[in-house]
């Protein structure tokens, strides 16, 4: 049987199977295929069923999303860029390839240690972050900061990797020792790795050390994970990955610690954490 034999309604109830760039791939087969794909029970099977819920916590303007004449003008609004929500400390986004949940808990959601005080971390706001505001490192020895995230706000049956997105700017302290990033789900998933967030692997250590301590240093750096430049500017380096099964509420527990040096750092600036499905753009 012909592809264009099939009735439009059989068309779209096959695409509102596939994925989100399954149906915009196969809307190129005919007319047929074309105008199926644009119909909103297919858009919506790849909506979340709780996708107004988390709208009606935006803290940002969502009226490009309330006047979306259809389904899939919504899924596209929500996939574009994120909204911010509960009182402005996270962020939602839809990966456009899958449709699956993204989310990023702002520095505001984050555990800091110290971070309302005022001569280690100071609260400010930037035009480049998502957020009003982010944490900006002054100056501490003992770095540790915590996310928390409920496994229950994620897409079901999900491959998930946790990123710590940060900015570095007039920084020290950073290219001397590891950071041990860690990832724990109370279902038993968990992993810790040594990563260097500093991305410039030639700054020197600073000059108070000598020759040997120079040396031991710089071995120490060998190997270590190094942060990518995402497209919005933000540095991020991966602290690892889980998988959701959605069988069991669980928390995903996400660190970011140094506390074993007694180094100072300063000229961390926290945008946050994010949590986005394993291969999304």
């Amino acid at each position: 049987m012909e592809s264009d034999s099939l009735p439009e309604g059989c068309i779209a109830t096959i695409l509102s199977c596939t994925t989100p760039i399954d149906a915009c791939n196969l809307s190129l087969v005919s007319t047929t295929f074309y105008s199926a794909s644009q119909s909103d029970a297919v858009w919506n099977s790849f909506l979340p069923n709780d996708y107004t819920s988390i709208i009606s916590r935006s803290v940002s303007d969502t009226s490009f999303i309330s006047n979306s004449p259809s389904k899939k003008s919504i899924f596209q609004a929500l996939s574009n860029r994120p909204i911010i929500i509960d009182n402005s400390t996270k962020s939602f986004q839809l990966d456009k390839k899958s449709g699956k949940k993204c989310y990023m808990l702002g520095a505001r959601a984050l555990n800091i240690a110290w971070g309302d005080t005022h001569c280690y971390w100071q609260w400010t706001n930037i035009p480049e972050s998502r957020f009003r505001e982010v944490a900006e490192l002054n100056l501490v020895c003992w770095l540790e900061i915590r996310g928390v995230l409920n496994t229950n706000v994620l897409s079901p049956n999900t491959h998930y990797v946790a990123y710590f997105v940060y900015k570095m700017i007039n920084s020290y302290g950073f290219h001397e020792y590891p950071v041990e990033l860690s990832i724990d789900t109370f279902g038993g998933q968990s992993s810790n790795k040594n990563v260097c967030l500093n991305p410039n692997t030639e700054e020197k250590p600073d000059y108070y050390y000598g020759e040997e301590e120079i040396l031991e240093i710089r071995e120490s750096r060998q190997g270590l994970q190094l942060p990518n430049v995402r497209r919005d500017g933000w540095l991020e380096i991966e602290i690892g990955n889980f998988f959701n099964s959605s069988l069991e509420d669980e928390e995903v527990q996400m660190s970011v610690m140094e506390i074993k040096s007694g180094q100072a750092k300063k000229g961390l600036i926290i945008e946050g954490i994010e949590v986005r499905p394993k291969d999304a753009n």
